[in-house]
């Protein structure tokens, strides 16, 4: 098991390094234009970061309503357990 932990851990690090050397090479500027003639100038992996946080912050804010979902359905088959007591339920891995 150490062996593939110290792999995994070489892999990530050759992984961070590679997209470390990624971002050093693209530090070229780009303009961003937005609307009403407003622009940006930033570096681009800058603007790659900053693009790629927005789309994760908006993929986890999608998930929320379900998880929300799930757990109060989670809340209420607790309580139904609860109220109609445990010794009606097998427990478990003795099915």
């Amino acid at each position: 098991m150490k062996i593939s932990s110290s792999l995994s851990w070489l892999l990530r690090a050759l992984l961070f390094l590679a997209v470390l050397a990624l971002a050093l090479i693209n530090m070229d500027p780009v303009v961003l234009r937005f609307f009403f003639g407003q622009t940006w100038q930033l570096p681009m992996i800058v603007a790659l970061l900053v693009f790629f946080a927005l789309g994760a912050a908006l993929g986890v804010l999608a998930c929320l309503p379900r998880l929300f979902r799930l757990r109060r359905e989670v809340q209420k088959l607790k309580r139904d357990r609860r109220s109609a007591g445990e010794h009606t339920l097998p427990p478990p891995g003795k099915a």
